[in-house]
């Protein structure tokens, strides 16, 4: 690994609950969680204050989008149903997600850092790596002025790890939130990585936790400790080696500045289950507006999909996908509802429905196919 590389990961704090509290300053200190359906907008009292939403009085199937370190201290994170944290934290403020507004201080955030280090892979709306390895300027120096040109442009503050490699500088940005600075270098790993939980290593879900606990690893330096052969044998061969590589900090993957997507989808969660008769004309209306968002996404981003899928999850939570490969790409929003209702022919749909979904893939640049835009009608089983 060349040990002059210098990339950084850049981390937004709690990103979508303080773009919130830009609009709401009078909720800062206070815990605030985003997410749910349906959730009331705050409304302007007569005296000037505003009153919000609480999450114990929250009904629904809706999840935790985000949540500030004060709702987080109470055990309110992202990803959780908001009726499970509603018995965390009844008294937290609610608030709907505002994705315009999170999309906009994404660009200017990233555009402020671009600035400074142009060499930026973009990893979703709040995270970003950087390769600092070109730039003559201390690495505290520059990371301080990174942080000031977001806090410039956004308001916002972030956290930002830099270290030899992604691997570890996305460990190390969760080091210090909020906030925070960390700087690393490969001769620190032992003492500053080593003892870290071995789920803090991205790529180390919860089952891959569950099963190195059962063989008695808990940490990043017991799963370095454990020979390859060990891990290979448990795991096979492309994990048991990866996660020997990883947890010694080898990873040489470079900052990629432009990827292509490989699929395009949209899905959706009920707030209670559909039934594909009952519900024909709430369950279609969902479908068709799925297939136009994925139109949507495909021209905006220049793409004709050659592959229309789609997914559904019913009650039971058992779920199944269906796809089919067209002749020539599509991106006409029509032409994708006719290729995914010919998909929903070939799942049952006798039991109630709680998720549904369409996807896009086999993608193609719209430079490269004609595209037939002719409107075509499909009849769908629901």
């Amino acid at each position: 690994m060349n040990s002059a590389r210098r990339i950084a990961h850049l981390d937004m704090d709690a990103f979508f609950a303080s773009v919130e509290l830009l609009r709401y300053p009078e909720l800062k200190g206070k815990p605030v969680v985003v997410g749910g359906r349906n959730v009331h907008q705050p409304v302007n009292q007569s005296d000037g204050a505003r009153r919000f939403a609480r999450l114990g009085d929250y009904a629904g199937r809706g999840v935790v989008t985000t949540s500030t370190y004060e709702a987080r201290a109470l055990g309110v994170f992202s990803g959780m149903g908001l009726m499970k944290s509603a018995q965390l934290a009844p008294e937290a403020i609610l608030l709907p997600a505002n994705f315009d507004a999170y999309r906009d201080y994404s660009r200017r955030f990233k555009a402020a850092v671009a600035t400074i280090a142009p060499q930026i892979e973009d990893r979703g709306i709040d995270e970003i790596y950087i390769d600092l390895s070109d730039i003559p300027e201390e690495t505290h120096v520059l990371a301080r002025r990174i942080k000031q040109a977001v806090f410039d442009a956004t308001g916002l503050t972030c956290s930002i790890g830099i270290t030899p490699n992604k691997l570890l500088s996305k460990i190390c940005s969760d080091l210090d939130k909020p906030n925070g600075i960390t700087v690393l270098g490969m001769a620190e790993v032992a003492t500053r990585i080593w003892p870290l939980p071995a789920r803090k290593i991205n790529g180390i879900g919860p089952k891959a936790t569950e099963r190195l606990s059962r063989l008695g690893i808990t940490t990043i330096g017991e799963l370095a400790a454990a020979p390859v052969e060990f891990l290979v044998n448990a795991f096979g061969r492309t994990t048991g080696t990866w996660l020997h590589r990883v947890a010694h900090g080898l990873d040489e993957r470079p900052v990629v500045m432009e990827s292509e997507p490989k699929s395009i989808s949209r899905e959706s969660t009920f707030d209670r289950d559909l039934h594909a008769r009952q519900d024909r004309a709430a369950l279609s209306e969902i479908f068709t507006s799925l297939c136009m968002r994925v139109a949507d996404d495909l021209k905006r981003k220049g793409y004709a999909s050659r592959t229309i899928g789609i997914k559904l999850r019913y009650s039971d939570f058992h779920a199944v996908t269906r796809d089919v490969t067209l002749p020539v790409g599509v991106s006409d929003g029509e032409q994708i509802r006719k290729a995914a209702g010919e998909c929903l022919k070939r799942v049952p749909l006798t039991q109630r429905i709680r998720l549904l979904g369409v996807r896009a893939s086999g993608l193609v640049s719209l430079d490269e196919v004609e595209i037939d835009s002719g409107s075509v009608q499909a009849e769908l089983p629901f």
